[in-house]
């Protein structure tokens, strides 16, 4: 891994609608991380915070009512600035998604292989026999059995697990430079989850590619991701090395998704979990937006929060995190805040 960034944002906004003199509403905002060439980056959060809004955003995916402002580099290009012939051209060459639903993204209408290799055909130039190869042997590098026939058959045809395998083998075909993966294994057994993650990580080591892992499921960034982001209603609340978020967080949000992992509670204890839910994005809190929900909010809190630097490689939007003494994935003897 290099430090220099395939990918760059810098405050980042999102918002939808604004037309007629109305505002538009403010999805997500402040957004400010970037990803080396190799590196492995996992963004957590609960639904609704802005994740899965944000990867598509980098993708420029966003449909016509959005709002962008801020910043993107991928390779140097201002992917917000640039325009729809050249994103297009950098679509599945130099950045690819992996999508949350297979069944919404997949056309219903065309072959499974009709679809991956379109993938290659806008990007090389092969004779039908060489795609329907790369095709073949993307397919059986993702675990699908039988690939030969699989080729010919239609969505409907395939599991839930295989249509999702389908997105992971489209993603990769072009060997991208970045791959934003949006819950990319939720619809797979553990066996062929291993088997993904391992082909993933070993994409990003042998071949510098970078990945941003958008999911629920800490387990995946404690085993794969070099960085965790933390994100909450729309802001980026931590960013730290992935063994010290998960093992000493600085932030409340951070904490309390990590409390709330099953092992934590024991067999026999209450189950912890963080009160409350995400704000709508018309009914933010003016100070810090997690204030409501958390246990350590004092009169400072009611003041918005900067994404500030707590070390060289760690940031945190909490102004009493020096303060805290937060539980990580192991509960500590004495959790709990110095007054």
């Amino acid at each position: 891994m290099t430090d220099i960034p395939v990918l760059e944002v810098t405050d980042l906004s999102i918002g939808f609608g604004g037309r007629r003199g109305h505002p538009a509403l403010e999805i997500v905002r402040d957004l400010n991380f970037s990803i080396a060439r190799g590196e492995r980056v996992g963004l957590v959060g609960e639904s609704g915070c802005g994740k899965s809004v944000t990867g598509l955003a980098l993708m420029r995916l966003l449909p016509f009512n959005a709002r962008l402002g801020g910043r993107v580099m991928l390779d140097g290009v201002d992917m917000t600035g640039a325009s729809a012939a050249s994103v297009r051209k950098m679509r599945g060459k130099k950045i690819a998604m992996i999508f949350q639903e297979p069944m919404s993204a997949l056309d219903p209408v065309f072959t499974v292989g009709e679809q991956i290799g379109e993938a290659l055909r806008l990007h090389e130039t092969l004779t039908r026999s060489e795609e329907r190869d790369r095709v073949v042997a993307g397919l059986r590098e993702v675990g699908i059995p039988a690939p030969e026939k699989r080729y010919g058959e239609y969505p409907h045809q395939l599991s839930g697990g295989m249509r999702q395998r389908v997105m992971i083998a489209m993603a990769l075909i072009n060997k991208p430079d970045l791959i934003i993966a949006d819950e990319p294994t939720t619809a797979l057994d553990v066996t062929i989850q291993a088997q993904i993650m391992d082909l993933l990580t070993r994409l990003s080591e042998d071949k510098g590619t970078a990945l941003l892992f958008i999911t629920h499921d800490l387990g995946v960034v404690a085993e794969t991701c070099q960085r965790m982001l933390t994100m909450y209603a729309g802001e980026i609340v931590e960013d730290a090395p992935v063994d010290d978020a998960l093992g000493a967080p600085r932030h409340p949000y951070t904490s309390g998704l990590l409390r709330s992992l099953p092992h934590f509670n024991g067999e026999r204890g209450d189950f912890a979990f963080i009160p409350g839910r995400v704000p709508a994005p018309n009914a933010m809190p003016r100070g810090c937006r997690f204030a409501p929900r958390c246990t350590y909010a004092g009169k400072e809190c009611t003041a918005p929060q900067a994404l500030h630097h707590v070390s060289d490689a760690r940031r945190v939007r909490c102004i009493r995190s020096a303060e805290l003494r937060l539980d990580g994935a192991v509960a500590r003897e004495s959790a709990g805040e110095t007054a």
